[in-house]
């Protein structure tokens, strides 16, 4: 009876290209250094960290998961490393599969090698992270933002440069200017993007907190916090509108001046279109016949 060997660790798809004989793409140079462009099985203690990763937080549920399926099925997309210099490399992108693979036990992974300046790798792992399926919205926010900020990139170039809207760019990008509480329900999954995208049209952070207490407390659907938004935002716009605008300053001169002659309240309004009124009060029938009076001498002796 034929012995087992022991289970590879590739994907049976990416097996068959490592040890195709029709290749050379898993060749070292002549000192035996891995060589630059190709797909190698490499030793997992030659690669270090990525100090760009945007990624700060792995689910340990899921690595497990991951680790597990590897032991099975083998690693089924290669890593990506940049070499740094004489056997030394860092990866670029696959820290997920990386974690995993360790925990699988693994002294060895599919890797495809490239050289990257500082600018580079950093686009690259926030662009490989930015299309992954398990990414919360703070994390691709975070990835969008450093990706304009620190590759010194518009929204425009980055809509292109990664094939989303700019729209949605630009919705990610608000998130990350919501107060800490709701970043952190939306990193946690206590709501959803759809709720977390209702936050944006809110401009008082104590509407919006009071708003994602109720949410967590009566788990909300987002059609309902929809409805709840509008209705803070109309409360919102009818106040700004009872609040009265300014005079200019010849109509308060004008107003103290008559106020001043007539020796009454004067209350003088004007919307916007220049239209308005002048209410002079008057306390009795004297005081009505006294303001006549002035207002009579006045006008005698303008004509």
């Amino acid at each position: 009876m034929k012995s087992r060997g022991k289970k590879s660790s590739l994907g049976r798809g990416l097996e068959a290209i490592l040890q195709s004989p029709d290749t050379d793409i898993t060749s070292r140079d002549i000192s035996g250094n891995y060589v630059v462009g190709a797909i190698a099985n490499m030793d997992i203690s030659k690669i270090e960290a990525n100090p760009f990763q945007p990624r700060n937080k792995f689910e340990e549920e899921a690595l497990l998961e991951l680790s597990e399926s590897i032991k099975e099925q083998g690693i089924i997309q290669p890593i990506t490393v940049r070499k740094l210099g004489y056997d030394k490399y860092q990866i670029i992108s696959g820290e997920r599969r990386l974690r995993a693979a360790k925990i699988a036990g693994l002294t060895e992974i599919p890797t495809y090698i490239r050289v990257a300046n500082d600018e580079q790798m950093l686009e690259l792992a926030l662009i490989e992270n930015i299309h992954r399926q398990d990414l919360n919205a703070i994390e691709i926010g975070i990835s969008y933002q450093r990706l304009m900020e620190e590759c010194e990139v518009t929204q425009e170039e980055l809509s292109k440069r990664i094939g989303k809207q700019r729209s949605t760019i630009s919705n990610y990008i608000r998130l990350l200017k919501l107060p800490a509480e709701v970043q952190i329900a939306i990193r946690d999954g206590s709501i959803t993007m759809g709720h977390a995208r209702t936050f944006i049209n809110i401009e008082n952070r104590e509407d919006q907190l009071a708003l994602l207490h109720e949410i967590l407390e009566t788990s909300l659907s987002v059609r309902e916090v929809e409805g709840k938004v509008r209705k803070i935002n109309k409360s919102k716009a009818k106040s700004r509108n009872k609040i009265p605008r300014p005079l200019p300053e010849k109509y308060q001169n004008f107003q103290v001046n008559l106020s001043d002659t007539l020796k009454t309240r004067v209350e003088l309004k004007r919307n916007t279109k220049g239209r308005g009124s002048i209410v002079i009060s008057f306390t009795n029938d004297e005081d009505m016949e006294r303001i006549a009076t002035l207002l009579n001498k006045n006008n005698d002796h303008n004509t």
